[in-house]
């Protein structure tokens, strides 16, 4: 009973994780298209509302629950030897170092910076520079394709790195990819009023 409702609890992490992360994406991706500034402030907004209320509480569950099975019915420390379990555990704390240092910040900052051109009535330099940042769009990018790695790292379970290594080598192309291609595609900050 105990395993099942953790497994229940994880999932439902993993689902509100998901589920935010699309939201992020979205509104991100809908700010990047807009070049009028009130319904960019509305975008990046939404990308805090996804975050703070959907990413981050869906950690926090994921955070528990794994840690309270790992603990209960892996062994602690014995965790390490399941190349699945171990690298879902290290993909899932550098996300949520990185996503707390980086991504999240970065979303804190241009909120901040948005409104600050709101009052000015312009798009101001600040805001344009910090919209065109690279490392904190990379993170950005790279969110969904690792979530889905740790899922599929924890749906098939295997017994090598294989899957591990070749899952994060995807996962950073595509991020770069992304990074390079998508500003590209919606060049922020050039005709923004």
């Amino acid at each position: 009973m105990e395993y099942s409702l953790l497994k229940f609890l994880h999932i439902l992490g993993a689902v509100l994780i998901g589920a935010g992360l699309i939201g992020v994406w979205m509104a991100d991706l809908r700010s990047r298209q807009l070049r009028d500034l009130a319904p960019f402030a509305e975008a990046v907004r939404n990308i805090a509302v996804f975050y703070d209320g959907v990413v981050v509480p869906g950690a926090l569950l994921l955070l528990a629950s794994g840690a309270w099975m790992i603990v209960s019915f892996y062994g602690g420390w014995s965790f390490l030897q399941l190349p699945w379990l171990a690298g879902m555990v290290g993909l899932f704390a550098f996300e949520f170092i990185e996503g707390n240092t980086v991504t999240r910040l970065y979303f804190m900052r241009l909120r901040r910076l948005t409104r600050a051109a709101l009052a000015a009535g312009c798009v101001t330099p600040e805001l344009r520079q910090a919209r065109r940042e690279i490392l904190p769009t990379f993170t950005h990018f790279l969110d969904l394709p690792q979530l889905f790695l740790i899922i599929a790292l924890g749906a098939m379970q295997p017994t090598t790195w294989t899957l591990f290594l070749v899952g994060l080598l995807v996962a950073v192309a595509l991020a770069t990819l992304l990074t390079v291609a998508i500003p590209r595609l919606y060049p922020w900050g050039a005709d923004a009023k």
